[in-house]
């Protein structure tokens, strides 16, 4: 790697360690929503998991470090960040069960048959769809991050649909979003997904859910579940006995729910994904 290279990019640890992963020093970098999402991610050894705007890849490859025997695509606009995927993929070990792609999720059909993603051919779909409203978003002046961070109700749909053509019938999609959109999460998720469970997550005690991870079954047909929050920290400020489960020990998302149980480590309910 080049001196200037090398200066633009760090090495930086995710899930305790268990993850390294190259990432640019400055714009979009990955957070806890990626391992968030991976955490609620309902996945069984030998599904076929897709992300999409994935990033330099931290919630695809904390799922894989989370689930043996996956495998992964990974699905990323920008091209300097797709590389920096396939490194990530190969630096962890992944390379025979992972890959990564350059590729519009709103690219049609065919654009992503070329690189074997076919209609139905996922088992899961996760994501973190931009999700800042650009109405009350003042623009990043780093072009990375206007793309991975705004994008409104259009947008949502069209990384659903594009969701929905790659799943499988009974398949999951898994996403993140901000908690004050849930309703249009929902909405959009309405023509083609059901069983669809929500959790909020909750910055500390007494304050309102940040964001929620929401799971929704292809055909799906039970009415949504909302799940108890996940606290990330406590009064005090420290994080939280579950936040840091998920954040550093690479646990699901949810498993100490009562009433719910962990299809292949999610927060699904028990009869809705298979």
């Amino acid at each position: 790697m080049s001196p200037d290279l090398a200066e633009a990019i760090t090495d930086d640890a995710a899930l305790g360690g268990r993850l390294r992963l190259l990432q640019p020093r400055k714009g979009h970098r990955f957070g806890h929503d990626a391992i968030l999402l991976a955490a609620a991610t309902p996945a069984n050894a030998g599904d076929h998991v897709v992300e999409l705007g994935a990033g330099v890849g931290a919630a695809g490859l904390a799922i894989a470090a989370r689930v043996s025997g996956i495998q992964l695509t990974l699905i990323e606009i920008d091209s300097a960040l797709a590389v920096l995927a396939a490194q990530n993929i190969v630096r962890n070990g992944f390379a025979e069960k992972a890959s990564a792609h350059c590729l519009d999720v709103t690219a049609p059909a065919e654009a992503f048959a070329t690189v074997g993603l076919t209609v139905g051919s996922a088992d899961c779909v996760v994501m973190n769809p931009p999700f800042r409203d650009p109405a009350q978003t003042a623009p990043s002046p780093d072009a990375q991050r206007r793309v991975a961070h705004i994008g409104g109700r259009d947008v949502l749909d069209a990384w659903i649909d594009a969701a929905n053509r790659l799943l499988r019938v009974g398949g999951a999609l898994t996403l993140v979003y901000r908690s004050d959109g849930l309703d249009d999460v929902c909405a959009a998720l309405s023509s083609a997904f059901g069983d669809i469970v929500i959790l909020p997550v909750v910055p500390k005690p007494e304050t309102q859910a940040i964001r929620v991870l929401v799971n929704a079954v292809k055909g799906g047909q039970s009415p949504p579940q909302r799940l108890t929050g996940m606290l990330l920290n406590d009064t005090s400020g420290k994080p939280s006995q579950e936040a840091e489960a998920v954040l550093r020990h690479a646990a699901a998302a949810g498993e100490r729910r009562a009433g719910n149980c962990l299809i292949g480590g999610s927060f699904r309910r028990s009869n809705l994904l298979r």
